[in-house]
């Protein structure tokens, strides 16, 4: 069980984690929220800090719903949610036999062939077109089973609507309802999976607070950021996030 302790190094990481994921659920910086976890491994076990995360999350997802509760596309949704609740299953039933470094390094080369797949001339043209039903689906429940594993959904939900190119506060509110149930949904197995225990509930509570003033931050500078500016940063964001998770991906299989 995790044991809360407040020497500095401790306390460094877990603060800056908590506030690097509020200005990501915010819309800030794209995938960079997925590290939460990777980084909470410098301090504590890696299903600990899913654990203790997880109720950090819903409260951070309560303010972004609550922010962009007029910003949302729920077409988008429509498509990916029941996708995402199958994904969740199949993350809770793989619980115990998928690695945390199988579910990094395979993120990360899906999202290194998204990048890829983003600046060919092909994908130019399918930008801005209606979105398809089956794609959606698909990475909805992959985001969703990637999101139960390691929270680590961003970037599959991102193949599918960053191509369609919504504007900046519209992209973050769909991001922050798409998550916000999705995490909701991860209550009750991760309860069962004995993740919110009373230690990880005693931390989440200290850094929840924290967590909710990157989302008002992220709030207040996506609504202030050009649309062209936007998915540029995220677009460079996610390839450099893509390249840790490979790279923390196959260090993990290997040191296994």
């Amino acid at each position: 069980m995790l044991a809360v302790t407040f020497d500095p190094f401790f306390v460094t990481i877990a603060v800056s984690t908590v506030l690097l994921v509020g200005l990501s659920k915010a819309g800030l910086l794209g995938s960079l929220g997925m590290v939460g976890v990777p980084l909470l491994t410098f301090i504590m076990p890696a299903r600990d800090a899913a654990g203790m995360m997880l109720p950090v999350l819903l409260a951070m997802d309560a303010f972004a719903v609550w922010s962009y509760r007029k910003d949302v596309d729920w077409h988008i949704l429509r498509i990916m949610l029941p996708g995402a609740m199958v994904g969740t299953l199949i993350g809770w039933a793989l619980w115990a036999l998928v690695s945390d470094a199988a579910v990094l390094l395979m993120v990360g080369i899906i999202t290194l062939l998204f990048i890829l797949d983003a600046i060919l001339p092909l994908r130019k043209r399918l930008e801005g077109l209606p979105p398809s039903k089956p794609w959606g689906s698909f990475w909805g429940a992959f985001s969703g089973f990637t999101s139960f594993v390691s929270h680590s959904g961003a970037p599959p939900f991102q193949i599918y609507v960053l191509p369609r190119r919504l504007p900046p506060a519209v992209y973050a509110g769909t991001s922050a309802y798409f998550f916000a149930i999705v995490n909701a949904s991860k209550l009750v197995p991760y309860y069962f999976l004995g993740q919110l225990n009373t230690a990880n509930l005693t931390l989440s509570a200290m850094l929840a607070p924290v967590g909710v003033v990157g989302v008002l931050a992220g709030v207040w500078l996506v609504r202030r950021i050009s649309a062209k500016y936007f998915y540029r940063i995220a677009y460079w964001l996610v390839f450099l996030l893509a390249l840790k998770l490979v790279w923390d991906g196959a260090t993990g299989l290997m040191a296994g």
